[in-house]
């Protein structure tokens, strides 16, 4: 039986909690406070807008292909042991990425950086709940998801300001006090904790094959913009990437004793729903933020700080959007905040894509990027209530990271389907790299993303209809 912490008191449970919480910031901080910062990088490092997206894209894609391994790890191997671990792999590469001289140094180091999280964010949550209990374990939860949304919401005005004041090398450097920190008090405080019976062996082949299947499927959506669709190595990458994961899901339900996604957990509607609506909403909004970064500078001519500052009014609507869904779920029901969450984001991003090379800030932009970001903010709860209603107690923590895998990978793949669809539009001008030409490219991005949030409405209809699901 796995050792209880309530039998090991070892430091009070705001420690506790803040070992947990900080480093969690950290990991969700490095999705979003890089978009800002990548307009510098890409002039500094002289690479291309593809490349831009690998800087995103490395992160992501090595996150989600062993996040649900580094999950696994930290009940085998301990707590404390896992979380160390993923804490120093994530600081060694953040210190690489600042270091970075190449945009080949760059997304290679990303791509560790990804890996470091993936072995620390599950920690974080298994030293939640093997410390608290009974009452104050949903408050540990709560602080835990509050810091999370936290620091996605802040990323992008971080980001902007370390960019525009400092450099956009202290969007990675950043990560290292607070490493500091969480390393000093979890080597002086946590108690290390595992299941002493654990039996599961961890599924390496299957997080490498998602990982570099996921890869090469990207890879060859994002050179598509400077091959084209018809080039041999294209099209040999892209159907290798098709292949490979064919192949995964062929071991995780045929060959593997352990798998790293047991299938089962599919068999219910609510929980492929979810997932479904989770993997198109996520990639539409990893999309969007990144693609403002750029208006906001290239168009506008918004320095770092002004664009960090832009991006706050929906940090704001993110958490008001979370805030809500939580309070009115019992009333509601998952299905209607779902269908509410995903027609409020098509009518976002129709409304985005109708800026210009003139447009404002104030008169076209804030009050839709608004509507967006409150409209994520309202799904996260639904899509949580779903992905895990009807699991099995023991499979809960699995289903919850399944859903964060499925917008992680929803982002990457978005994020290269749509970054090449802007580039190919913007080919078609005289001077592809005109503002014209540009936001011609971005407005597509936009259209298309608010087909893809009217594709989730749809999917949103399958949720069973009752408000069992919303307790």
């Amino acid at each position: 039986m796995p050792e209880r912490a309530t039998e090991h008191r070892h430091a009070p449970d705001w420690i506790v909690l803040t070992i947990a919480c900080v480093a969690q910031f950290m990991v969700v901080l490095d999705v979003s406070i890089v978009n800002v910062a990548l307009p510098s990088m890409q002039r500094d490092l002289h690479f291309t807008v593809a490349s831009a997206q690998w800087v995103v894209n490395a992160y992501v894609i090595t996150f989600a292909g062993f996040l649900l391994l580094g999950g696994r790890a930290a009940d085998i191997f301990g707590r404390r042991r896992v979380y160390l671990a993923g804490l120093t792999i994530f600081t060694i590469a953040s210190v690489g990425a600042g270091f970075a001289a190449s945009d080949a140094q760059i997304v290679a180091v990303r791509a560790l950086q990804g890996l470091g999280g993936a072995v620390l964010s599950p920690a974080t949550l298994t030293i939640i709940l093997t410390t608290f209990h009974g009452a104050r374990l949903p408050k540990a939860i709560g602080a835990w998801s509050a810091v999370a949304g936290a620091g996605g919401a802040v990323g992008g005005l971080l980001g902007g300001v370390l960019t525009g004041w400092f450099s956009w090398r202290w969007v990675f450097f950043i990560n290292v006090p607070f490493a500091a920190l969480a390393a000093v008090l979890a080597i002086r405080y946590l108690r290390e904790l595992r299941n002493r019976d654990a039996r599961v062996k961890l599924d390496i082949t299957g997080a490498v094959l998602v990982t570099a299947s996921l890869a090469a499927a990207i890879y060859g959506l994002v050179t598509t913009a400077t091959t084209g669709w018809s080039n041999a190595a294209t099209l040999a990458w892209m159907v290798g990437g098709v292949l490979g994961i064919g192949l995964f899901l062929l071991w995780e339900s045929r060959v593997a004793t352990h798998p790293l996604v047991p299938l089962r957990l599919f068999h219910s509607r609510a929980v492929t729903t979810a997932n479904l609506v989770m993997f198109l909403v996520g990639g539409i909004f990893f999309a969007m933020w990144y693609f403002l970064t750029f208006y906001y500078q290239y168009i506008l001519g918004y320095g770092a700080v002004k664009t960090g500052f832009a991006f706050l009014p929906m940090a704001i609507a993110i958490i008001a959007g979370a805030q809500l869904s939580s309070r009115v779920i019992g009333r509601f029901g998952v299905r209607h905040l779902l269908v509410t969450g995903t027609s409020s984001a098509a009518v976002g991003f129709f409304w985005i894509a109708l800026i210009g090379v003139h447009s404002s800030y104030e008169t076209a932009i804030v009050v839709p990027s608004v509507l967006c970001a409150f409209a994520i903010g309202l799904l996260f709860t639904p899509l949580a209530t779903a992905a895990t209603s009807g699991v099995d107690r023991a499979d809960a923590g699995l289903a919850s990271g399944v859903l964060n895998t499925s917008r992680q990978i929803g982002g990457s793949v978005a994020l290269a389907a749509l970054g090449t669809i802007a580039a190919d539009r913007s080919a078609t001008f005289t001077n592809p790299l005109s503002p014209l030409a540009l936001v011609n490219g971005y407005q597509w991005v936009f259209h298309l993303s608010a087909g893809i949030a009217l594709a989730a409405l749809l999917a949103s209809l399958a949720v069973p209809h009752h408000r069992a699901l919303a307790h």
